[in-house]
C-alpha cells in the first residue's frame, strides 16, 4: 500500500510538474505585482544564478519553451526527491543505530 501510494503521488508531481504547469497563469506573482504598482520593478537586478542550466524556470539550451520548462519541473520533482530520500535516508539510520 505505501509503495503504491509513493508511486502515485510521484507520478502525479511529474504530470503536474512536467505538463499542466505549462498552463498556469502568465501574470505576475504577488511580489513583482507589488513592485511594478509601487514603482520600484525598475531597481531590480539579475540574481547571481540567472545564466544557470535550469534559470528562468526552464533547461539552458533547449528552444521550445513547452518542452524546456516541463523538463526543469520534472528535473526539479527528481532532485526534491533525491535530496528529500536522502535526508530521510540519513535519519531514519541515525535514529536505528542509537
Amino acid at each position: 500500500m505505501t509503495k503504491r501510494f509513493f508511486f502515485v503521488f510521484l507520478l502525479v508531481a511529474v504530470i503536474v510538474a512536467g505538463f499542466v504547469s505549462f498552463y498556469a497563469s502568465a501574470s505576475p506573482d504577488g511580489l513583482t505585482k507589488v513592485a511594478e504598482d509601487k514603482g520600484f520593478a525598475a531597481k531590480e537586478k539579475d540574481h547571481r544564478l540567472k545564466d544557470s542550466p535550469f534559470g528562468d524556470y526552464g533547461i539552458k539550451g533547449v528552444s521550445n519553451e513547452r518542452l524546456s520548462g516541463g523538463l526543469a519541473g520534472v528535473a526539479g520533482v527528481g532532485l526534491t526527491l533525491a535530496v528529500g530520500g536522502g535526508l530521510f535516508w540519513v535519519v531514519r539510520r541515525r535514529s536505528s543505530a542509537g
